[in-house]
């Protein structure tokens, strides 16, 4: 199986990515089966929504093809969470002693690659990464109360307009939540702010998008959200000029 998947469009100015789109495992690698359906093993609704925006905007995505807990798409390679051996209070015994040399030369390497070429061939105008988030995590921790987040490293300029954008829709709305892109942003700090591409990291709440209607409701709100950010960023670059 190749470790991205990738979806055509003709709207190169915009590439979607989307890193925990995948629940598969490879044969070699012995996870339990019942932690693929959970958010530990894939950020749900996520692939299918980002499917959905890709045909909606007929714009280009890149999907990850294999479960976070086999390797961690959006960690750098050497973070220590890259192939976890505990997340949320579930110990992952077939990591533990894992040659992480092979399993990124395996999947995380060949899904870097793969953005990294898309986006020198299109040169795109922005990047959204599409995740979604718990709405309480099991070791602990008060309840979740957005619907979605907007996470950004550096450069906050597509950020803030979606962030805008999308609480004036009365969507309660994380900025930095549930957690900083500051801390971890790792696919977009390396295709996005470092090529000095406008970007933004989406996270919804996955109880929203745990099916098909909440993912074409979902679809409907974060296309109208994207077209915002691209009209304000094109906005302030004529202000610039």
């Amino acid at each position: 199986m190749s470790a991205a998947d990738h979806l055509p469009g003709t709207d190169t100015g915009l590439l979607l990515l989307c890193d925990h789109a995948s629940a598969w495992v490879p044969d070699d690698i012995a996870i339990p089966p019942h932690l693929l359906a959970l958010h530990v093993g894939v950020d749900i609704g996520a692939g299918p929504l980002t499917r959905a925006l890709s045909a909606r905007l007929d714009a280009p995505a890149i999907l990850g093809t294999v479960s976070r807990l086999v390797i961690d798409l959006h960690r750098q390679s050497d973070h220590p969470g890259l192939i976890p051996e505990l997340s949320d209070g579930h110990v992952i015994a077939a990591n533990a002693g894992a040659d992480c040399t092979d399993r990124v030369a395996r999947f995380h390497a060949p899904y870097h690659r793969a953005i990294r070429d898309q986006v020198r061939r299109d040169r795109p105008k922005l990047i959204v990464a599409i995740h979604s988030f718990t709405p309480r995590l099991e070791t602990g921790g008060g309840p979740r109360p957005w619907e979605a987040g907007i996470l950004y490293g550096r450069d906050d300029r597509a950020a803030r307009i979606a962030i805008d954008y999308l609480r004036a829709q009365g969507i309660p709305t994380g900025d930095q939540q549930p957690y900083s892109g500051r801390v971890l942003n790792a696919t977009l700090d390396r295709h996005a702010d470092g090529q000095g591409v406008p970007s933004l990291s989406v996270e919804i709440r996955n109880d929203l998008i745990i099916d098909a209607e909440g993912v074409t409701i979902l679809c409907t709100i974060i296309a109208d959200m994207i077209a915002a950010v691209r009209n304000g960023l094109a906005l302030e670059g004529a202000a610039a000029q």
